[in-house]
């Protein structure tokens, strides 16, 4: 077997390996994408609970203020009832009064805290909603990562000890290009010759489709690892594909054609009967 069928056996496996591994890859990022989302949700919830916290603080402390300054006014007047002098009564209304101004601010104040504290409180619950709907997805991710796991366990055993095996048959140094090749470009790696005109010498290469020299097709032919000179992908092709020779094989001569042998006749009988009579 040519260096190149045996590198053409480990990139057929790795193929495979490569598109069971793709699913659980593809399966293992949703359920990571997810994950990240329903962290950004939960630390989105955890800032919107500080805020919340800091605003019920707040509201709980001007209504201590209001009530502490309610109990003032209260009091002022008591003392307002039972003064003896204009100057003492004087005194109490313009404490009185700027009590109640300082009242109306902290009231005013508190109805902004009551406000952002109910759109606080919705911000909160809607995250909550939706990192429950996302706490959902993430177990179904996850789940569903078990289950490609699962599935393709077996067989992803099969196919590395299968690729190890034909990979020990291979020249170590074109192991190291192809699996290089496969790291840098997949299934670019390696390549089919395409046949256009083969009484012309015309071959392309299948991955970048640039035309391919005649030397090229033999060293290929030949059977050791050969690289396209565009795009350095490795080379393969079914035998018949590809002339072995750089000269196109000569048309056999067409056979002469065989000459025709006439049949004799048989004399008649009609003399001899004459000569008896």
């Amino acid at each position: 077997m040519t260096d190149t069928a045996k590198l053409l056996r480990v990139f057929r496996v790795d193929q495979q390996l490569r598109g069971l591994r793709t699913r659980l890859t593809a399966a293992e990022s949703f359920a990571a994408q997810q994950e990240k989302l329903l962290n950004d949700l939960k630390s989105r919830h955890a800032a919107a609970s500080a805020e919340l916290k800091k605003a019920r603080t707040k509201v709980a402390s001007d209504e201590s203020e209001t009530a502490s300054i309610d109990a003032r006014i209260a009091k002022i007047r008591e003392q307002m009832n039972q003064t003896k002098t204009n100057k003492e009564y004087s005194a109490f209304l313009s404490e009185l009064n700027s009590l109640k101004e300082q009242k109306d601010a902290v009231e005013t104040n508190e109805l902004q805290q009551m406000q952002a504290l109910e759109s606080l409180q919705k911000t909160v619950d809607d995250l909550t909603t939706q990192i429950n709907e996302r706490q959902s997805i993430v177990e179904r991710a996850k789940t569903d990562c078990q289950t490609k796991h699962d599935e393709i366990r077996d067989r992803l055993t099969e196919l590395k000890s299968q690729r190890d095996t034909l990979a020990a048959d291979v020249a170590p140094a074109s192991l190291r290009v192809l699996e290089e090749l496969i790291a840098a470009r997949g299934d670019d790696a390696m390549a089919p010759v395409e046949v256009i005109d083969r009484r012309s010498h015309e071959w392309n290469c299948g991955a970048c489709m640039m035309a391919l020299t005649v030397e090229t097709i033999n060293r290929l032919a030949k059977g050791g690892m050969t690289r396209c000179t565009h795009c350095q992908c490795v080379l393969f092709t079914e035998e018949e594909n590809v002339a072995s020779k750089s000269e196109p094989k000569e048309p056999k001569a067409p056979k002469a054609p065989k000459a025709k042998v006439s049949k004799a006749k048989k004399p008649s009988a009609a003399p001899e009967a004459e000569a008896s009579a």
